[in-house]
């Protein structure tokens, strides 16, 4: 039995989907445990491109059972699609797909407050996708959230959902919104769970049994290690916990079970909206233009920076990272020269990110190490040793940084651009 984790080491968009794509050829199960559809898995296999906010990403391999824990958040209608969209691409779901009665739901309300929160908060917004995650979460911890299990009783959901409405139509109306019709959004999620319900289980007998069978499981995190609610740079965060420990309470996997966490690491550096990204560049427009993307989830052009080694090995340590997965190693071909961040440097002193706050790492200097580029096409390349060396000496330096072995490194977008090592 194997029970592999793979998660992002640093602010997301790092390249998980991919990872996930080419692993879960060799797992019985595959699992998302955390997070909400504020992250976004960009996949290209045969079936076609796909970016999947909800569904785990191994779900094209057609002998895996995929599961959402319950303590991943959904908005029903980016479910519904997602569904759809892989029928309609010929993956068959049907008793191998399920979802947790546990998972609680992102409401029409929770969207809406997203947006007045972070208007309200002015110059103080934090940069939320506005998907309603915050308030989901909010909502769950303060026993005020509507799950799936919910729509088993319409006296329970009726009796659920008038509180919440009653509740949050006073605030977004206090806040300069308007408050929402109850039937409208009764009725709307109703037909959402008309088309989910075939789909939703208790999902703690299937990984339990699976777990005593000896199957293998692949569990796939949401967002990045540096978005966690404790160790990420908060206040500039997501609303939950993105560590590999989460895969306990999202899913119900013991701590014991987990022998393998695979760290996926982007081979330069990304951040989505606001929030410290102590490589940014200012000062490069080609690197800026080389290196900026738009993200799957927003469509927000995410802010570039070189490879920050400071905070992936952290991320790496507080999630006992066994082997590190380098993805797009091709996109620094365009360069002569190639800058890591191997550490910082705050009013003349060094120091770690976990010695700083979010606000005194918007300050730190970068410590910055030039090395060679090697201004090559690599994506073609399926054997490392084929690699330029100066490429290879990438590697290596990223690897004795991070202190832990690159064993995988992408090298475009498709499955098989890949090199084991």
């Amino acid at each position: 039995m194997t029970v592999r984790v793979v998660l992002g080491t640093q602010w997301g968009d790092e390249g998980k989907g991919k990872a996930i794509d080419v692993f879960a050829e060799e797992y019985d199960f595959v699992a998302r445990y955390n997070g909400g559809n504020n992250a976004g898995h960009t996949i290209v296999n045969e079936y076609g491109t796909f970016k999947i906010h909800l569904v785990p990403s191994g779900v094209f391999n057609p002998k895996i059972t995929a599961i959402i824990g319950g303590g991943v958040v959904m908005d029903p209608s980016v479910l519904v699609k997602e569904i759809e969209e892989l029928q309609a691409a010929g993956i068959k779901l049907d008793g191998r797909f399920f979802i947790s009665p546990r998972s609680h739901l992102i409401m029409p309300y929770h969207r809406e407050l997203d947006g007045l929160y972070e208007a309200a908060k002015g110059a103080g917004a934090t940069g939320t996708t506005k998907r309603g995650i915050g308030p989901v979460f909010a909502d769950k911890v303060s026993y005020n959230g509507i799950r799936w299990n919910d729509f088993a009783d319409l006296s329970v959901l009726d009796e659920r959902l008038s509180v919440q409405m009653d509740m949050k139509n006073k605030i977004m109306v206090a806040l300069g919104g308007e408050a929402m019709d109850y039937d409208q959004v009764r009725d709307e999620y109703l037909g959402y769970y008309e088309k989910v319900k075939p789909f939703i289980k208790e999902v703690f007998p299937m990984v339990r049994g699976g777990l005593d069978a000896g199957k293998n499981f692949l569990l796939e995190q949401a967002n990045g290690s540096l978005l966690d609610t404790d160790w990420g740079t908060y206040p500039f965060v997501t609303a939950s916990t993105t560590l590999v420990s989460a895969a306990t309470a999202g899913l119900g996997v013991p701590p014991r079970e987990i022998d393998s966490v695979i760290g996926i690491a982007k081979a330069y550096t990304t951040r989505v909206g606001g929030g410290p990204l102590p490589t940014e560049i200012f000062d490069d427009e080609y690197a800026i233009s080389v290196l900026s993307e738009i993200a799957a989830t927003t469509g927000r052009t995410r802010r570039a920076g070189w490879f920050d080694s400071e905070v992936t090995r952290f991320a790496a340590q507080v999630n006992g990272v066994t082997q590190i997965f380098l993805t797009k190693l091709d996109i620094l071909s365009a360069f002569d020269e190639i800058k890591i961040c191997t550490g910082y440097e705050l009013d003349g002193k060094e120091v770690h990110y976990y010695d700083i706050d979010a606000y005194q790492l918007g300050r730190v200097k970068p410590v910055l190490k030039t090395v060679p580029g090697w201004k090559s096409d690599i994506t073609g390349v399926r054997d490392y040793a084929d690699l330029p060396q100066a490429a290879k000496y990438y590697v290596d330096v990223v690897e004795e940084l991070l202190e832990v072995p690159v064993g995988w490194v992408s090298l475009g977008p498709e499955r098989e651009a890949l090199v084991e090592r």
